[in-house]
């Protein structure tokens, strides 16, 4: 008969395998740890000596732009309360960021719903294609701030002008995209749809839309951009509450620590916009967009 002893050594081995990852956990965090590395660190490194040299250049009192450290002194009520309201068109940048994205969400809407339409007819027809395309190759090259005298004129407001500013932009991209898309659709798919005999609605929705998704989305998420940057510009014409006319407001003040602020505002929504429209695009087209 044996007699199995259990010793604080063997206890602590027990203890100490029960407690290592796994095999395939070991592997993961391997992974992540790389993507972390990989991703993450070289934007926080270039990002530290950036503003490092900034703060360098920039430390001189007389110097005519703000130091990081004086941007964040001068500005540190807009970055704690960023939804105050005191009356008027003196609010915070939060309130003035989603009233520049009110127009431009009113703005890019109709540009998707008119640009993906058209990019349709357009990569259909080659009626369409040889009449429309000239007209819309000479149209995108206007640059959006010219439109916005016609705009002013045209509706008598300012908000309706910018949101046509904003559609007028963001549409280009959308109609050439999608209508490269239709056009590239493979003949497979067409020769399915003629087999079984689908609709035009049907063969719209389940052979067309899927095919040209990726070059859709590609569309998409350039307009998303190219409308963030006219709402942008065309507020600090138009005036009234919003980022652009906070930024040119601040100006005139001789505010630089507020506009620099602004600046960065800005580029951290647009690339949230972007992303965001990306990651649709991924969730819809399995990857395949750009």
């Amino acid at each position: 008969m044996t007699t199995d002893v259990t010793t604080p050594k063997t206890t602590g081995a027990l203890v100490a395998m029960k407690l290592r990852p796994s095999p395939v956990l070991q592997e993961k965090l391997l992974h992540l740890g790389k993507t972390f590395l990989a991703n993450v660190v070289p934007p926080i490194v270039v990002l530290a000596g950036l503003l490092a040299l900034w703060e360098f250049l920039c430390a001189d009192p007389a110097s005519t732009l703000p130091a990081p450290s004086r941007v964040i002194s001068d500005t540190w009520e807009l970055i704690v309360n960023p939804f105050y309201d005191h009356g008027g068109n003196d609010l915070g940048l939060g309130w003035q960021i989603l009233a520049s994205l009110e127009r431009v969400a009113y703005g890019y809407a109709l540009a998707v719903i008119a640009g993906i339409s058209l990019g349709v007819l357009v990569g259909k027809s080659n009626w369409a294609m040889r009449g429309l395309d000239p007209i819309f190759q000479v149209l995108r090259t206007v640059p959006p701030l010219a439109w916005l005298p016609i705009s002013l004129a045209a509706f008598q407001a300012s908000a309706p002008s910018a949101i046509f500013v904003i559609f007028i932009t963001a549409i280009w991209p959308i109609i050439i995209n999608t209508a490269v898309g239709v056009r590239n659709i493979p003949d497979d798919y067409r020769n399915v749809a003629r087999v079984v005999r689908l609709n035009g609605f049907e063969n719209f929705t389940k052979i067309m839309l899927p095919a040209a998704a990726p070059y859709i989305f590609s569309g998409l998420r350039i307009g998303i951009g190219l409308s963030w940057l006219a709402i942008v510009a065309a507020e600090m014409l138009i005036g009234g509450v919003g980022i652009g006319f906070f930024i040119w407001d601040a100006w005139n003040a001789s505010m630089i620590s507020d506009i620099v602020l602004a600046l960065i505002y800005v580029g951290i929504v647009g690339f949230l916009l972007d992303r965001m429209v990306g990651f649709i695009g991924n969730r819809v087209t399995r990857g395949t967009s750009a």
